[in-house]
């Protein structure tokens, strides 16, 4: 059975190479502190197998993360002038000439997660499950990716593999500690989840809502969803806070909403604040750090259009079909 935790280490791999990459860098000011953090983030991910499996303590682990924050949060991660694979002019050279094609990478990310989604659940060998239950499309996700990186090189004739290594680590110093930041989020919407967030804001909507009135219920929730979101900069860290106060009891329970038109819209109202935030780091700060623009809020600025009459939509989707 292919397990989803393989990809993980493969990940790992990855930074554990960036760091020792980075390491070696002499024109980066912090490199030691910066192949500390990279290393770091790369043996948490064995490390936590071990953890679940809790045949280590998890103490370790904690004490990495504590590391990796106060690394990032003191302004100890550097970057590095050396260039290995392709200066800025021989890629603006290469898009030239290799126009659309350059797309194919992006686009096999997509389908094949959409295959290994769809297809996932049916494969077995022997009656076993190929696929680990349940991971199908995180499985996929991964093996997209290294499929990408096989068309990457043969669409560009890469001669080396060590290329797309070079590359993938000065991506990485380009984005940074934002690289961490959806994982943090996500885990402090299950801290919130746990401690009783959502039951309190719950008490309170219940004391400021009018007796009744299913739209401002509606209206309720989707603005929590979107301004949680705007503040934790994760539409899945939102969402077991605002369900848990408004969604389930008020909307599913007390109005006997259809809970898969309820939370579906809700998702949707929740990424109408990740279009607006730049806590949402691989939605809206790393596209600036790649694409190296003059504003940190350019991207944001872009989607805010976008966001706000979307949001609008979906509250009357949620308050026309839901119920």
């Amino acid at each position: 059975m292919i397990k989803v935790e393989w990809f993980y280490w493969l990940l790992a791999a990855f930074f554990l190479v960036v760091a020792l990459l980075v390491l070696r860098d002499r024109s980066n000011p912090h490199r030691v502190w910066s192949a500390t953090f990279w290393a770091l983030l790369g043996l948490c991910f064995p490390y936590s197998s071990f953890v679940v499996s809790e045949t280590l303590p998890p103490w370790p682990l904690g004490l990495a993360v504590v590391a990796i924050a106060c690394i990032a949060g003191f302004g100890l991660l550097g970057h590095g002038t050396e260039e290995k694979t392709t200066t800025p002019q021989e890629r603006q050279g290469l898009a030239e000439r290799f126009g659309n094609r350059l797309f194919l990478p992006v686009l096999v990310v997509p389908v094949v997660t959409g295959l290994f989604a769809i297809l996932g659940p049916k494969l077995s060998i022997g009656g076993k499950p190929l696929l680990e239950p349940l991971s199908e499309t995180v499985i996929g996700l991964g093996a997209s990716a290294i499929i990408a990186v096989a068309v990457g090189m043969w669409v560009l004739r890469t001669p080396r593999a060590s290329v797309p290594l070079h590359e993938g680590r000065r991506l990485t110093e380009n984005i940074g500690w934002a690289s961490v930041l959806p994982q943090l989020l996500a885990m402090l919407g299950l801290v919130f989840a746990t401690a009783g967030v959502g039951k309190a804001i719950g008490t309170s909507a219940g004391q400021i809502l009018p007796k009744g009135s299913l739209l401002a219920a509606v209206v309720l929730y989707c603005l929590g969803m979107a301004v949680f979101t705007i503040i934790m900069g994760n539409a899945f860290a939102a969402f077991p806070v605002m369900t848990a106060a408004i969604g389930y009891p008020l909307l599913i329970q007390f109005y006997d909403g259809n809970a898969a038109a309820v939370f579906a819209i809700g998702m949707l109202s929740g990424y109408c604040g990740t279009l607006c935030t730049p806590m949402a780091a691989n939605f809206n700060i790393v596209p600036v750090a790649l694409l190296e623009l003059k504003s940190d809020y350019a991207v944001i600025r872009a989607q805010l259009p976008t966001a706000v009459p979307l949001w609008a939509c979906n509250v009357g989707l949620m308050y026309f079909l839901a119920f």
